[in-house]
């Protein structure tokens, strides 16, 4: 499928949203191509060799790469973003011998998506609490997957208003389940909180306005409509996680649609492990070293559905969540961490003083990786600990002060460590491609944006920060008896990054992992 600049929608009224989006879609494609597919040429920063088409690229840029550019016999020429995706196409196509016409439509729906957001986001009201604002600021989206945005295809009526990044919240449908129909596993009784008793022996459940509207409006059936909460929901980053602040509470849908590398339906093998994670994850921090601090965990306590046909519970599935107020200790804020790469009004990054963000950048690291390694090192715990599934709470200052993981979905258990699992039940995987999820999530995916945008900030930080986490690293090795796992790490002149442009191409399964190698910056500063 080829692109022109025919293809682009007419700029219309909001034509700043327009080219913002542009360059935000360029961004995230150059990240891809640049990570996964291209390499250096020559000596000249920036410029780029396409070994399959033997193109080369040049781009701008210092953190985010900007301002594509194509050598051609006459010179350099600007690459638009439709050229952009036409030369992508090319070189993967080449270099992979697949085709796949299904993403590069996907590419140019994630900008239209945020070029949408952008000009709604202009004229909507941010939330006054800083926790939500950290979280509906990803318009960007995954900055290193190659359509971040995209939304099933379907145009600004089906999802603007229920898009964190437009600053919405909304009410959640409510319907009531006869016992026959209702699926539930571990404690979903927080739901019962949310609207009064529905009478006659049914039970309460929550469900996402889309995820309604997807399904068809469910106007037939043994389901009974119950109107809505009166609480109100605000979309997180993941857009189908809402946090209800009134009654302290997360719920996490199913949404039949496709985001980024998945469809993201709450599919039953994962939602039969969650007890096994619980139950793995209620401990994992009680025998911490006494000079590390303790985070805190937002469990994933049950879920509760309503069996539609065959489907087992999947498409009304609801997970509850653990809210903020019992978790975050008194006098801190937490905030997103994704939001804090990505910046928001309140961004503790933006007020620090000239000698503060070393400071910060320590208390992040001694609050988020002595425990996320210990959890993998003393239990055979992998947290998936990327920029979305981290809170950091900070103090008045905004100084972090406490760590807080999420997401008991995304967690795997090192199958040699607990052998007398079954693999029907529990997430297991083997330990080489856990370590390797757990270094990609931890190092690639989380600390080196966190510290991208601490030196974008405050350059003059930008040579203490990476000496600094070797330390926390070395710190924890010496702890736990020098592991093989650190010690290799500590010396590995490259770390795995997921391959999102790569794995998408070849159609590959939501939940694969395919890597490829980044430069270490752990090893950069060996003594």
């Amino acid at each position: 499928m080829a692109f022109s600049e025919d293809l682009l929608p007419s700029l219309g009224p909001d034509q700043q949203a327009w080219a913002d989006a542009d360059s935000l879609a360029a961004t995230a494609l150059l990240n891809c191509l640049i990570r996964e597919v291209a390499r250096p040429a020559g000596h000249e920063r920036g410029t780029f060799l396409l070994p399959a088409t033997g193109r080369v690229l040049r781009a701008g840029g210092d953190r985010f790469p900007a301002g594509p550019e194509l050598r051609t016999p006459g010179g350099w020429h600007p690459l638009p973003l439709a050229g952009l995706i036409d030369v992508t196409a090319a070189e993967l196509r080449a270099g992979t011998g697949a085709a796949n016409d299904a993403l590069l439509a996907e590419i140019a729906h994630s900008r239209d998506v945020m070029a949408a957001l952008l000009a709604s986001r202009g004229a909507a009201r941010p939330p006054t609490d800083p926790y939500l604002r950290s979280e509906q600021a990803l318009v960007a989206g995954h900055r290193y997957h190659p359509a971040p945005k995209a939304r099933g295809g379907s145009g600004p009526g089906a999802w603007l208003r229920y898009s964190p990044e437009a600053h919405a919240s909304f009410p959640l449908a409510l319907f009531g389940v006869p016992v026959a129909d209702l699926v539930e596993e571990g404690d979903a009784g927080a739901l019962d909180r949310l609207a009064p008793p529905a009478g006659d022996g049914l039970a309460l459940l929550p469900a996402h306005p889309w995820q309604v509207e997807l399904l068809g409006g469910l106007r037939s059936g043994r389901l009974r409509h119950l109107g809505g909460t009166t609480a109100l929901a605000w979309p997180t980053s993941s857009i189908r996680t809402v946090y209800l602040p009134e009654p302290d509470l997360f719920c996490k849908f199913s949404l039949d649609v496709r985001i980024t590398n998945d469809v993201r339906r709450l599919w039953l093998p994962d939602l039969r492990r969650l007890p096994v994670v619980a139950e793995r994850l209620a401990g994992v921090f009680d025998d911490l070293p006494g000079n590390v601090p303790r985070p805190a965990v937002l469990r994933d306590r049950g879920y509760r559905s309503a069996a539609l046909g065959l489907d087992g519970g999947e498409a009304l599935a609801v997970i509850v969540r653990d809210g903020l107020r019992r978790h975050v200790r008194p006098g801190l804020t937490a905030l997103l961490a994704a939001g804090i790469s990505e910046g928001f009004p309140g961004n503790p990054l933006d007020g620090l003083s000239e000698d503060e963000p070393v400071e910060w950048w320590q208390r992040y690291l001694d609050h988020v990786v002595p425990p996320v390694l210990h959890a993998y090192l003393r239990h055979g715990v992998v947290l998936e600990c990327h920029l979305q599934n981290v809170l950091v709470a900070v103090d008045v200052r905004g100084i972090p002060a406490q760590a807080i993981f999420r997401d008991h979905e995304g967690v795997k258990l090192v199958a040699e460590r607990h052998p007398l699992l079954d693999a029907a039940r529990a997430p297991l995987q083997k330990r080489a491609q856990a370590w390797e999820r757990l270094v990609y999530c931890l190092l690639t995916n989380n600390l080196c944006e966190i510290a991208a945008a601490v030196a974008a900030r405050h350059p003059r930080s930008r040579a203490e920060l990476w000496p600094r986490a070797r330390a926390v690293f070395c710190a924890v090795a010496k702890e736990y008896g020098d592991p093989a796992e650190l010690r290799d790490l500590l010396a590995a002149t490259h770390i795995p990054a997921k391959a999102n442009l790569l794995l998408r191409w070849l159609n590959a399964g939501g939940g694969d992992m395919r890597c490829v190698p980044v430069p270490n910056p752990l090893r950069l500063f060996t003594p």
